[in-house]
């Protein structure tokens, strides 16, 4: 069995988030989880997040009652790209320049042995 969890419009840059989860992809719930609550990074704790949501969608379904966290491991991890918002910074004389502030959607799939 699997299941899924999507996180959507995190402001964080995708290329930062990325960093994280290549850290976790494939590795055991319980080993994840304590990697990501260790490591000194601002993307860990929504990845984190996301993880906890998945294996709780997972215990939720009817016939999962009798599952253990140790049996499950991160099968699918990625970040893509959210919106944009668009910001203007005053430059010199008289003209400005775009700041793209960017968010991220991230996408967890939790599956068991």
């Amino acid at each position: 069995m699997e299941a899924k969890a999507i996180s959507k419009n995190i402001r964080i840059l995708p290329q930062k988030v990325r960093q994280v989860i290549k850290q976790v992809r494939g590795m055991n719930v319980e080993k994840a989880l304590n990697v990501l609550h260790f490591t000194n990074k601002k993307s860990c704790e929504p990845v984190e997040k996301a993880i906890r949501s998945a294996v709780a969608n997972l215990f939720e379904m009817e016939d999962n009652k009798s599952l253990l966290v140790s049996d499950l491991f991160v099968k699918t991890i990625f970040a893509d790209e959210g919106m944009v918002l668009k910001r203007i910074r005053p430059r010199a004389m008289g003209r400005a320049s775009r700041i793209n502030k960017r968010s991220s959607h991230l996408t967890v799939v939790v599956s068991t042995k």
